[in-house]
């Protein structure tokens, strides 16, 4: 597990929207959604680059914060993407640094806090913060 800590903050985005994406499709499957074509239009209110944004700012607002998980959302933030994306810059960074805290969380098995920001994460999508 002490290899997860060295990867770069795209590596563990790129783990981490996997797995949020699983979990929001789980969540919507539980719900009782079926119709793939609405899965997939619900879906994509949790897990776009603006939605996560803005969860990343109620996380930040909202949460105390360890000292090395705001390392790892600067990691993610600050990390250099040559991905073309349809949002601006900032929105961009700020998705990414949401997933590299997910995708750290997950690699590091820290099972309870990752499902209690992901629990945090559809309640922020859900009132529409």
């Amino acid at each position: 597990m002490e290899h997860y800590k060295l990867l770069n903050g795209i590596t563990l985005a790129y783990i981490g929207d996997s797995y949020y994406e699983l979990m929001i499709r789980k969540y919507l499957l539980d719900k009782g959604i079926t119709k793939v074509d609405t899965l997939h239009k619900t879906a994509t209110k949790y897990v776009s680059a603006v939605s996560q944004a803005k969860i990343l700012k109620a996380i930040v607002d909202d949460f105390t914060l360890t000292e090395e998980e705001q390392d790892i959302i600067k990691r993610g933030r600050n990390a250099k993407s040559h991905t073309k994306v349809n949002v601006d810059t900032l929105t961009y960074r700020h998705a990414t640094a949401f997933e590299t805290l997910i995708g750290y969380l997950y690699l590091n098995q820290q099972k309870e806090r990752l499902q209690e920001i992901i629990d945090y994460a559809i309640n922020v999508v859900e009132r529409g913060d």
